[in-house]
């Protein structure tokens, strides 16, 4: 038997989820703020509800924006996404929704990035396998993206 293939030594794309209290400007402040330290948000998810409003987001400085959370008190967690990239053909959402539930993975939310290369988009997946999910969809021939593909 062959040894499996190590995918990459990289670092996983990490999420960050904060609550937003419920009004106008509150996503636009963090994104600023983000911006005014160099940070690129390029992936955003919202969730609202009456008071708050959950944001989930993909950045490109994940450390900084932690160090930047902490420092100004914004409450946040951290978790590691897939992200994959998705193109028309044989590598489609149909394909790669297929391969996750073929590897037994559940998708627990996806949003799209909106960072896109060519006529590829790119899709933020969390699943409660990360290994298993990024491995799976690396053999099915998708192109699974790390961090600092991301980050600038």
């Amino acid at each position: 038997m062959s040894e499996p293939e190590v995918i990459s030594a990289s670092q996983p794309v990490r999420q960050f989820s904060v609550f937003l209290h419920n009004r106008v400007g509150a996503l636009m402040s963090v994104v600023k703020l983000l911006k005014d330290h160099h940070i690129e948000v390029i992936g955003v998810c919202t969730q609202d509800s009456v008071d708050l409003t959950l944001t989930r987001l993909v950045v490109t400085d994940p450390e900084g924006t932690s160090a930047l959370f902490m420092e100004r008190g914004i409450a946040h967690s951290d978790c590691p996404v897939v992200v994959v990239e998705i193109q028309e053909g044989e590598r489609d959402l149909t394909q790669c929704l297929y391969t996750l539930m073929i590897a037994e993975v559940n998708i627990r939310f996806s949003y799209p990035l909106l960072q896109s290369e060519g006529n590829r988009a790119r899709m933020a997946i969390n699943v409660d396998d990360h290994e298993v999910a990024s491995g799976a969809l690396h053999l099915a021939g998708f192109k699974v993206l790390h961090q600092n593909d991301l980050s600038r």
